[in-house]
């Protein structure tokens, strides 16, 4: 099931009502400082328009454009917070993936030694 509230917060935070720490924002996309970082650099980033894409498992032939751009902004962000030596993206999926946001995101994550399985 979707949790609104946390839709509703990002959508706020497309607005402008919530304030948030942004890093990069452009036409499309928006990526702001996470409020529970999991690493020193810990970034989310979203589409301004959902457009049904609550997660990567709706995405769908039209979604291609704006899904390249998201991975696209995701290196630039990288580079912008000096994660040379590599970072992580990840898109939690579904409740099993451990979604708690249904608008479709992805975390940026680094500045730290990643470790691996993740979960």
């Amino acid at each position: 099931m979707e949790n609104l509230s946390l839709c509703r917060r990002f959508d706020k935070i497309l607005s402008k009502e919530i304030n948030a720490t942004i890093v990069y924002e452009d036409d499309k996309a928006l990526a702001f400082r996470d409020i529970e970082p999991q690493a020193p650099v810990h970034v989310i980033l979203i589409p301004k328009q959902r457009d049904g894409l609550t997660r990567l498992a709706n995405a769908e032939k039209r979604h291609r454009d704006i899904l390249g751009h998201l991975l696209y902004v995701a290196k630039k962000i990288g580079e912008q917070e000096k994660l040379q030596e590599g970072y992580r993206v990840v898109i939690n999926d579904g409740p099993k993936g451990c979604q708690s946001t249904y608008h479709l995101h992805l975390h940026i994550m680094g500045g730290r030694q990643m470790k691996w399985p993740p979960g």
